[in-house]
Parts: structure tokens; C-alpha cells; sequence
């Protein structure tokens, strides 16, 4: 009986680790505040943009989910659309150094010149430090922030989880309706979904800073 109490409690305190180790950000409720670093060395934080509504999008250059978005030229039409609206476009990169989609900044600028991306900042978030604050999970993860820093949408860029080009014919675009629906003053009805595309590489060390 004392073993299956403690096999319990350490099902219940593992539980709350892995909890602590990639949180989960709700839907309707505040979005986390957070400052990193820029590929162009700039400090900025979620806070500063308050007045204007965010886009977070968690990417990786070498996945191929991200590579068939941005190929396509998919993701830079979806950046543009809401870019031109008025919003914040802020791409983070949590890879770890040593793991896929690590970047350094020069390859950073780089990557953004040469898929001619509409975000206005890419941050390095190579610690892991943002990504696991938010929860994201995969690239691309998408968060769509409102001017009172409230999450709207968090989950995928569309309903079709598929790394093929060919699947974005027939796929609806689940940032562009939740953003239009923003726009018209309604509440978002699909605001929730499953992220898709490969594990964010973040660090192996859950502490490091």
C-alpha cells in the first residue's frame, strides 16, 4: 500500500514538473508577457506592443511542415494579410543550439531575406524560455494576441495537418478566419485548435535560463 502511495505521488509530482516544463496558455485569458531578443540584437517584450494585436509564430527552417507554408509562399501571404491589417508579426525560433532549426542570428537575417517573410521581428529564443512559457508545441504553433493582451486563437495555421503543398488547395486557413472574425467583432469560433508540424527542439536542460 505505502509503494502505490508513492509510485502516486510521484505520478503527481511529475505531473506538475512536465506542467511547469511546457505550460499551456488559455484562450481568452492574458497572454504571458515576455522580452527576448531579436536577430537584429533589439530587446522587446509583448508588453511594448500593447494597443496593437500580435501574431506569435513558432517556426524552424528544416521542418518540413514549415518548409511546405513558407515554399508555398502560404505563411509570407498570411504575415502580409495581417501585417497590412495592423497587427505585430513576431517569429520565434526555440530551437536549441545542436538541434533542428537552430539559427544564429546573421542565419536568421539571412532565412528572413531569402523567404521574403513579412514578420516584423524574429526572435531567438534558443534557451526555450518563451516557447515553453506559451506551450507551444510544434512549427509552426500559431498565437493570435488581441490589443488588450488577450489570447484570441492559439493552434494551428490550418485544418489540414499535412506536410504536402498540394493539401493547401483544399485547406482553410485557420489564422486568416479567426483573424477576419477579429476584425468584424466577433468572437472567434474555432479559437482553440490542435497545433501540427514537428516537436519545437528545445533544450534538454527544463531549468536553463
Amino acid at each position: 500500500m505505502r509503494s502505490l502511495f508513492k509510485l502516486a505521488a510521484l505520478f503527481v509530482l511529475g505531473a506538475g514538473f512536465t506542467s511547469g516544463f511546457l505550460a499551456a496558455t488559455a484562450v481568452d485569458g492574458l497572454a504571458p508577457d515576455f522580452t527576448g531578443t531579436t536577430m537584429t540584437g533589439k530587446q522587446i517584450s509583448l508588453a511594448e506592443f500593447r494597443g496593437k494585436p500580435v501574431v506569435l509564430e513558432w517556426t524552424n527552417h528544416q521542418c518540413p511542415y514549415v518548409r511546405k507554408h513558407y515554399n508555398s509562399g502560404n505563411m509570407q501571404k498570411t504575415q502580409r494579410a495581417l501585417t497590412q491589417d495592423g497587427a505585430v508579426w513576431i517569429s520565434i525560433i526555440s530551437s536549441a543550439p545542436g538541434k533542428q532549426g537552430y539559427v544564429s542570428a546573421a542565419e536568421a537575417q539571412q532565412l528572413t531575406t531569402t523567404r521574403a517573410s513579412y514578420a516584423d521581428y524574429v526572435v531567438l529564443d534558443s534557451t526555450g524560455r518563451i516557447g515553453r512559457l506559451y506551450g507551444a508545441k510544434t512549427t509552426p504553433h500559431m498565437f493570435i494576441v488581441s490589443e488588450t493582451g488577450v489570447l484570441q486563437y492559439q493552434g494551428a495555421i490550418d485544418d489540414i495537418p499535412s506536410a504536402s503543398t498540394r493539401s493547401l488547395a483544399k485547406a482553410n486557413n485557420l489564422v486568416l478566419s479567426a483573424w477576419n472574425q477579429i476584425k468584424a467583432g466577433e468572437t472567434v469560433a474555432t479559437s482553440n485548435t490542435k497545433p501540427y508540424g514537428c516537436t519545437v527542439k528545445y533544450s534538454d536542460t527544463v531549468g536553463e535560463k
